[in-house]
């Protein structure tokens, strides 16, 4: 792989692509369409929504002069970048806290990290010590604590 690409790792490789469109000052639906691609196809590709198929990436870098593979190598350090991210991606332990407290949302969905205010809240409203002592072990009595202050509820649940 090019070393100027070196450092793209783990970016998509449709971000990639469009930023050297640009610098080439080569627009994407002329260039979709010598390549005998659906313009829109490209398009999802140079904003990330798509994956790029070793195939496309060939004929790309072919028109493009850029090495071979280049563009495969970038979209599998991206794809490994997503599994590691989804790996890391931490959650409390689910056997633990009592299944009543998320009856109305799939548990295996919930952003504990973004909806973590909320998370909270519900769990100290609704569930048992068990429940409580795992979320204090999951975010940390610091972080609990200060959510439950920011919470909207008129007396305020402590630790």
């Amino acid at each position: 792989m090019i070393k100027q690409f070196e450092k793209y790792k783990g970016i998509h490789p449709g971000i990639i692509l469009d930023r050297e469109l640009k610098k080439r000052s080569i627009k994407q639906r002329p260039f979709a369409l010598s390549l005998e691609e659906h313009p829109q196809t490209f398009n999802a590709i140079t904003k990330g929504k798509r994956g790029i198929s070793t195939a496309l990436a060939l004929k790309i870098e072919r028109e493009l002069g850029l090495e071979e593979g280049t563009l495969v190598i970038l979209q599998a350090y991206y794809d490994i970048q997503k599994i590691k991210e989804k790996e890391i991606k931490s959650t409390p332990d689910l056997h633990i806290l009592s299944k009543a407290l998320f009856w109305d949302t799939d548990i295996q969905h919930i952003d504990w990290e973004r909806q973590y205010r909320a998370v909270i809240q519900r769990v100290f409203e609704r569930g048992n010590e068990n429940d409580k002592n795992e979320i204090i072990r999951f975010y940390g009595a610091e972080k609990v604590n200060q959510a439950l202050q920011e919470s909207n509820i008129r007396n305020p649940y402590t630790i």
